[in-house]
């Protein structure tokens, strides 16, 4: 019997390498396919000059004289004769404008200024599929596009923000190219800066995840058991002198976290100036949720006698995947804000296809083509996931000390 169970067990692994090794190659033949021929992603989108109206806040008069002189970054013709700008252009006359109309600078480049701390919002839960990832890509594209210069990390050994950027972990990271490279223990340990990479997507970039996160894990509890400490300190103070040490770069950090609770996530909870906790409200979800809140208060108890205080500017639920119609999620809605009160977003992340086409063809709906999807979806989509971002930068504001 016990040679048999072992022969089971040596099945299962063998079966599991295999069905991983096909299921990667066949992901990777799906990447290739969307994005060919050197298989990296591009932003493809383009914006109508009713776009950069609202984006930049000028009126369109100016950007058509703009046109007619030749000025500043020149749009393409679209087949309907109307103006369109790439997404590089759109950052592009965002410094433009900003030399030419001076008064305006700051609301076309909205960068931190003086006195103005690095903000770092984590999005965290205990339980998978609560929409942390989707909410961290759409801040971070939202923000892009709104002027601010914004480092996503990929916190999760799954990885999943890291392939809505269009890199496959597999395939397209080698060792020691993940956040895990800039807070490990051992001399292999390198900059936070040489790990970053930029994106296709114009003021945004990325320290990409994959499975060797999991080491962090497994090297945690032996190195708090030797006396010898190095320049980052504990495993939950890693993070955070990192990023002290590319802060000057960066006005906002997202941290998409794993969902769990271990060393990786405490040093982002730790890390964080601010967290937002995404929580479907569905029974099941909001239970987890509490398990989640009850775990991290526990914890938060024993690392105080390390020096570790979870003290953020600001701390909100963020509602997600909400259908509006559906009468339970009503209910525990209106559970959480009768609880929460304003410690619950007012807006809300709203169930919708669009989100679901954009996960399929690996985009956020800030990407998404006229036509990808159905129009009245992705016009509703995007109002949510808008109020929703601006709702958070008004947030950050407010900690930076501006008004609306």
């Amino acid at each position: 019997m016990l040679n048999l169970a072992s022969q089971n067990v040596r099945d299962t692994a063998s079966k599991i390498e295999l069905y991983t090794s096909k299921l990667s190659a066949e992901l990777q033949d799906m990447r290739e396919a969307v994005y060919p021929p050197a298989a990296r992603k591009t932003f493809a989108r383009t914006f109508s000059t009713l776009d950069l109206v609202r984006l930049l806040k000028v009126p369109e008069s100016t950007l058509r004289q703009l046109t007619i002189e030749g000025k500043g970054p020149l749009p393409e013709r679209a087949e309907n004769n109307r103006r369109t700008y790439t997404v590089e252009q759109v950052k592009e006359l965002r410094s433009f404008l900003a030399a030419l109309r001076p008064d305006d600078a700051e609301d076309l480049l909205p960068y931190r200024r003086k006195g103005e701390k690095l903000q770092v919002i984590a999005t965290a839960n205990f339980k998978g599929g609560s929409s942390k990832t989707t909410t961290s890509i759409h801040l971070a594209h939202f923000l892009g596009l709104q002027g601010y210069r914004v480092l996503c990390l990929d916190l999760d050994p799954q990885a999943s923000m890291t392939s809505l950027f269009g890199i496959q972990p597999e395939f397209d990271l080698g060792e020691n190219e993940t956040a895990y490279a800039a807070i490990r223990y051992d001399n292999e340990r390198r900059s936070l800066a040489d790990v970053i990479r930029p994106t296709y997507f114009p003021g945004v970039d990325l320290v990409p995840g994959n499975l060797e996160l999991m080491d962090f894990e497994f090297d945690t509890p032996s190195y708090l058991t030797q006396k010898n400490r190095d320049d980052l300190g504990l495993f939950f103070e890693r993070l955070s002198n990192a990023l002290a040490r590319v802060e000057d770069r960066y006005d906002i950090v997202i941290l998409d976290t794993p969902p769990s609770l271990g060393y990786s996530t405490l040093a982002a909870l730790y890390a964080a100036t601010s967290l937002i906790v995404t929580v479907h409200p569905a029974m099941l979800d909001v239970a987890s949720c509490n398990q989640f809140l009850i775990m991290i208060s526990d914890l938060s108890d024993v690392l105080g006698q390390f020096g570790a205080r979870f003290e953020h500017d600001f701390f909100r639920f963020l509602l997600t995947r909400v259908n509006p119609n559906d009468g339970p999620q009503k209910y525990m809605s209106g559970v959480m804000r009768r609880l929460f009160g304003g410690d619950v977003l007012v807006s809300e992340a709203l169930e919708s296809t669009a989100i679901a086409g954009a996960a399929v063809a690996k985009k956020t709906l800030y990407e998404l083509e006229a036509g990808e999807v159905g129009r009245e979806a992705l016009k509703r989509a995007i109002e949510s996931a808008d109020r929703v971002n601006f709702e958070i930068l008004s947030l950050v504001h407010t900690v930076w000390g501006r008004s609306a």
